[in-house]
């Protein structure tokens, strides 16, 4: 399930499962509000085969969220993650920013399992 309004997505927590694997494009990316310590946070999953990779929605350089619409984060290739607002590129293995204004920053991470077919954040 896709939400047009981040605000009207559910918030998970950790030990939750985000979603199933198969319910990410590969390659392609979902973002999810999770609640750590009492905080809420915009996260996003990447997938690129069987592999996953977790991130906070919020750009190194002027902390805006990262998708262009909701549940895209990759540029048109789909090989790197693209910032909506300046056009940055993260790698999407690591998050590090390897063309635009933050070069060399990268983004958080934020840690994520495979666990019987599901996305979990890890506690």
């Amino acid at each position: 399930m896709s939400f047009a309004d981040p605000a009207a997505r559910p918030v998970m927590r950790p030990g939750q499962a985000l979603c199933a694997l198969a319910d990410i494009a590969d390659p392609g990316g979902r973002g999810f509000i999770v609640e750590c310590d009492g905080e809420k946070l915009e996260i996003f999953v990447v997938r690129r085969g069987p592999d996953v990779f977790g991130y906070a929605n919020d750009c190194p350089h002027v902390g805006t969220p990262l998708d262009w619409q909701p549940d895209v984060f990759l540029n048109v290739d789909k090989t790197l993650i693209q910032c909506s607002t300046h056009g940055a590129l993260f790698r999407i293995a690591d998050g590090i920013c390897v063309e635009g204004p933050c070069r060399g920053d990268r983004l958080k991470a934020v840690h994520i399992k495979l666990v019987d077919g599901l996305v979990v954040l890890a506690a």
